[in-house]
């Protein structure tokens, strides 16, 4: 497959890559960017780069914008993939995208933690999800080939120790934000129990490292 770095342009493109660098830390933003590339890659090989449901600016924003809920635009007051779905929501209304667009990117955001449940809503939540869990290790044998540019254009950085630190931060803000048996509540749990959770712990055994 041809693959390249080269990201979506154009002002929402724009807009979104803006959001996401100036609202999470380096590490969380570099993996945002890092899971649209991965993203790509996984339509690639599933040949979906040619379906009706394929849009690449949309899986640009759905991905590089999946973890704003633990930047510094979120208050912490509902789940984190749920509030960075309504800022992703309110970005995207803000460049007149289409209301429909708009729901698949919140819907996309929103279950990017849910196993089971993003699989079946559609290509958009597919494919976030699949990039996401390739940028923490998962099907990493589909990126190898390119995994030394991707990390070389935007670097890893720590990223699972600090994407664990925002949105523990902000789980701890609400009841709310951390509902028993939600990825928040959960990691907001296991730091408080044993000051490190096992997402940190598997990041030991990822092909990427932390």
């Amino acid at each position: 497959m041809d693959f390249t770095l080269e990201l979506p342009t154009g002002p929402l493109a724009e807009a979104v890559l803006a959001a996401a660098r100036t609202s999470e830390s380096p590490s969380v933003a570099n993996h945002s960017v890092r899971s649209f590339l991965f993203a790509e890659i996984v339509a690639a090989h599933e040949g979906c780069l040619e379906d009706v449901d394929y849009d690449r600016e949309l899986l640009f924003a759905a991905t590089v914008l999946h973890d704003l809920g633990a930047g510094d635009l979120a208050e912490g007051k509902a789940r984190f993939e749920v509030e960075g779905a309504d800022l992703a929501a309110g970005l995207l209304r803000r460049h007149y995208v289409p209301e429909a667009d708009v729901d698949r990117v919140w819907e996309a955001i929103a279950l990017h933690t849910s196993p089971g449940i993003a699989e079946r809503r559609g290509l958009l939540c597919y494919l976030t999800r699949e990039g996401v869990g390739l940028d923490f290790g998962r099907r990493a044998e589909l990126a190898a080939r390119w995994a030394p540019q991707i990390h070389a254009a935007h670097p890893r950085l720590a990223m699972v120790r600090s994407l664990v630190d925002a949105i523990v931060e902000r789980a701890a803000r609400s009841e709310a934000a951390a509902p028993r048996y939600s990825i928040g509540g959960e990691l907001l749990r296991e730091r408080r129990a044993e000051g490190v959770t096992e997402l940190e712990r598997s990041a030991a055994s990822c092909p990427w490292g932390e």
